[in-house]
């Protein structure tokens, strides 16, 4: 499922135009990022949990030549699904 699936069937369950749905679907994911790019954990209820994890700068190898590289510090963002969630996936 791709924005354009989810914002169509966004406008079919709450009678919507597809260009609103759209226009919403587009404005949540802005927002969870902006939030998630202030730090900021995003808590869904009954969904999930968007985390920013830092991780530590590290030595790495070149997978092609084996060469020492370093890696740099990075912020990733990690989800965790919520027990509904994860009960729906697992039957």
């Amino acid at each position: 499922m791709n924005n354009s699936d989810l914002a169509n069937l966004v406008a079919e369950t709450n009678g919507l135009t597809k260009t609103d749905a759209r226009k919403l679907v587009d404005d949540l994911f802005a927002k969870i990022a902006e939030a998630a790019a202030g730090g900021d954990e995003i808590a869904i209820n009954g969904f999930g949990k968007f985390k920013v994890k830092q991780t530590a700068a590290r030595e790495g190898r070149n997978p092609s030549t084996g060469a020492a590289i370093k890696i740099e510090a990075s912020k990733k963002l990690t989800f965790s699904p919520a027990k509904a969630v994860k009960d729906k996936l697992n039957g």
